[in-house]
């Protein structure tokens, strides 16, 4: 079962939501109606890396009830970010 992380321990905004299911498993959860575009993507990005820098190896992984662009979901996915079902 995944528990909510603190947000301000990896230096991100307090309004980010982050779950954490295994010891370097990482999942972003943004719940919205508009699409996901490449400027979001960048931004998910960003977090990744703050949150990688914090534990070397973590596995992340994004979760949205919005749909992806597909040119995002390329650039996730070249950056090892995963779209969790």
């Amino acid at each position: 079962m995944p528990r909510t992380v603190d947000p301000k321990h990896f230096g991100l905004h307090h309004s980010t939501r982050l779950e954490q299911s295994g010891k370097k498993q990482f999942t972003l959860v943004i719940n919205r109606k508009s699409r996901v575009i490449m400027k979001d993507g960048k931004n998910i990005l960003a977090k990744a890396a703050r949150i990688a820098a914090k534990v070397p190896g973590a596995v992340i992984c994004l979760r949205t009830t919005a749909p992806v662009c597909s040119k995002t979901q390329k650039l996730l996915k070249e950056n090892n970010v995963e779209l969790c079902p």
